[in-house]
């Protein structure tokens, strides 16, 4: 097993419990990937190191998989956003509305409203800036999803895809819970201790600090590969996209911004967000408090890959990648990474199970194991 985050860790506790033997690798001195949580030793804070990681899904066998491994805490995210020197509630919904128009719609008022400001000659939008400009209007899009967009991929809106903005709600009510699972919550203890019950098995054992590589992949009875997909091959196409993040730490005494996450809208601030943690764990209780300031780049080697791009090019290069997998025996690839996708953790779990199954059932038939669960270039 190549990758000791949550993909990796549902593959291996799965197939343990088959009765294999599953040796797990990572690079990392820690377990958990991305979504790696620690205590502050200054604050006592919970962090979650790699940045903001709230559990949602609308699975009810997924929420209660997760809850066998630690007790996820029931927890309504709400989200802040600073624009135009005033602060706002988001998603986008009946406050934000009347708070940035200066108005008391009602829903109704409001979708009128907002209907005489949303371009309707836009049909079949095709990038983000005509996806919003016919979903919100010129203000909103201006005020909430310009700047912000342009320093989160580091492209003008214009050349991102409409789909990248089809996963921003817009409410006719005051309902500012960011997001609408029926199960959302955060782990008591953090995700890593999730994943270390996970890997606490007799037949798993784990290996970090030691970066899986081809020939040791090869070398196995079967890899599960969770690791970037270009890095398997040693980026014979050339680095796939992806941002990465900075983070800048600061600590407080106090409440320093009084949410859990505030966006910063307007393009001519640097950062994207600043998240303040222990608004993520209010069963706690913290004189003093830690945030992060948060700044989205480009990923250049060495720096950890957190979204991938998938522009038009980067999908023609993947291409590339997916054939150089067909060709691969004993390798499967999997999760974000492995799939070059952007995979909630709720989906990363549920594909890694459906993985892990469709490989005991091809193994006790005699069959090769598919080299894709799910296909990368389907989205």
């Amino acid at each position: 097993m190549a990758g000791a985050g949550l993909s990796g860790a549902v593959v291996a506790r799965e197939l343990a419990e088959a009765g294999l033997n599953v040796d797990v690798y990572d690079g990392r001195d820690h377990v958990a990937g991305n979504c790696h949580t620690q205590i502050d030793s200054q604050t006592g804070v919970l962090v979650h190191v790699y940045g903001p990681h709230i559990f949602h899904t609308k699975w009810h066998d997924i929420w209660r998989y997760v809850n066998r491994f630690g007790s996820l805490v029931s927890y309504a995210h709400r989200v802040k956003a600073t624009a135009q020197n005033r602060v706002y509630s988001l998603p986008v919904n009946l406050l934000t509305i009347n708070q940035f128009f200066d108005a008391t719609f009602s829903p109704a008022e409001a979708i009128a409203f907002l209907a005489e400001r949303t371009d309707a000659t836009l049909t079949d939008p095709k990038t983000f800036e005509e996806q919003a400009l016919r979903f919100v209007g010129k203000e909103l899009y201006e005020a909430f999803f310009a700047g912000y967009t342009a320093k989160q991929w580091g492209r003008p809106p214009s050349e991102l895809p409409a789909s990248v903005l089809k996963r921003l709600p817009l409410r006719f009510n005051y309902d500012d819970v960011y997001f609408v699972d029926p199960y959302i919550g955060i782990p008591r203890g953090g995700y890593t201790s999730i994943v270390e019950s996970m890997l606490d098995h007799p037949r798993i054992t784990v290996h970090l600090g030691h970066p899986l590589n081809r020939t040791e992949a090869q070398g196995a009875d079967h890899c599960f590969w969770t690791g970037c997909i270009d890095d398997y091959f040693a980026y014979e196409h050339g680095a796939l996209g992806y941002r990465t993040l900075d983070f800048q730490v600061e600590r407080y005494e106090g409440d320093f911004q009084g949410c859990p996450v505030m966006n910063y809208c307007d393009e001519d601030i640097p950062y994207t967000r600043t998240t303040e943690f222990k608004h993520f764990a209010p069963w706690d209780a913290h004189e003093d408090t830690l945030v992060y300031r948060e700044f989205s780049r480009a990923h250049t080697p060495g720096d950890i890959p957190y979204y991938p791009i998938r522009l038009a090019d980067e999908v023609d290069q993947l291409s590339e990648y997916v054939e150089l997998a067909r060709g691969e025996t004993k390798v499967s690839f999997l999760g974000r990474l492995g799939t070059y996708r952007y995979l909630d953790m709720d989906v990363s779990i549920k594909e890694a199970r459906d993985a892990a199954a469709q490989f005991l059932e091809a193994r006790g038939a005699g069959q090769q194991a598919p080299v894709f669960f799910t296909d990368p270039l389907a989205g």
